[in-house]
């Protein structure tokens, strides 16, 4: 039977930290030990893989997968938005099509296939500090030894003074694993604005962002369904609700794009106000036909507002 990891946005979900961790721990438990019969990447950088060498580790870190081989052969993909990683047994129907296989790992027994991964490269081990997509990521917040300490030194000596805390939460310098639904999450969580600028966090709720990411990103490592937020219909606070009621304060929550990828950032207006800005955010990522407004106007939270 097909094994989906790292893929599961099929059913609702975005590849972030926990998503890619857990795909990791199936293919340690299907690979590892297993000699490679056949390897194909057809939009490889650097050196195949050898047949004939033994997988020796499988590791995550952020939204980063890295398969080990004996001989110090490292194939190393970065998920992004749409990467994941399936496992098929010998001749068994993919849930993909051909044309979006990215990488091949045969075994006798399985065939890890890597989907729509925007980077599939490989390295020799003793380079790894020196590669430029992993050497200055932050700290794992999966890892249960994660530096905590240095996650907070690094949001608060970010380079960039102006950016908005939204944006410093998807720098994987800085809190790796931390993807769009766990930015908003935590953020709602802390009750800091989105659009406070970095300059403006201080070191306590530095630290309430780092703990909260951390807490929420290992509470979700066993099992598929995220949840932020116990006892609530779909489990999420923010993420996904444009339009709908705070569960803590009532009011509508919003959302909008942001960033270099124009990734939507989703908040509550009404309880998240610390540092926002005196001057409004640019426009939101609401319809701006009046009858939009109309019905904004008539939801039956907004009524007596």
């Amino acid at each position: 039977m097909a094994v989906a990891m790292g893929g599961l946005w099929e059913h609702g979900l975005m590849p972030e930290g926990d998503t890619i961790y857990r795909a990791a721990a199936a293919l340690r438990t299907a690979l590892v030990g297993q000699k490679l019969m056949a390897f194909d990447a057809p939009r490889l950088v650097g050196q195949a893989p050898t047949a004939g060498r033994v997988i020796e580790n499988v590791r995550s870190h952020g939204k980063n997968l890295e398969i080990i081989f004996d001989d110090g052969v490292v194939l190393h993909t970065h998920m992004k938005m749409t990467g994941s990683w399936h496992l098929y047994r010998p001749g068994e129907q993919w849930r993909r099509p051909q044309r979006q296989m990215r990488a091949i790992v045969e075994t006798a027994s399985w065939l890890a296939v890597c989907f729509n991964a925007p980077v599939v490269e490989t390295y020799r081990v003793h380079d790894r500090r020196r590669h430029p997509g992993m050497g200055n990521l932050g700290p794992d917040l999966c890892s249960p030894d994660a530096d905590l300490g240095r996650c907070v030194e690094l949001l608060m000596t970010y380079a960039d003074r102006d950016m908005p805390v939204a944006d410093v939460l998807l720098d994987q310098r800085v809190l790796c694993g931390v993807g769009n639904v766990y930015r908003s999450e935590v953020l709602w969580a802390c009750e800091l604005s989105p659009w406070g600028l970095v300059q403006n966090v201080t070191e306590r709720e530095a630290r309430a962002i780092v703990d909260t990411a951390s807490q929420l990103l290992r509470a979700n490592l066993r099992h598929a369904q995220r949840i932020t937020v116990a006892d609530v219909p779909g489990g999420l606070a923010v993420y996904g609700r444009t339009a709908q009621p705070c569960f803590r304060c009532r009011s509508t929550i919003e959302s909008k794009r942001t960033g270099e990828f124009a990734r939507v950032v989703y908040w509550c207006p009404g309880c998240q106000r610390r540092h926002e800005p005196a001057e409004e955010p640019p426009a939101r990522e609401m319809d701006p036909h009046p009858a939009a407004a109309k019905y904004l106007a008539d939801l039956p939270w907004r009524r007596h507002s």
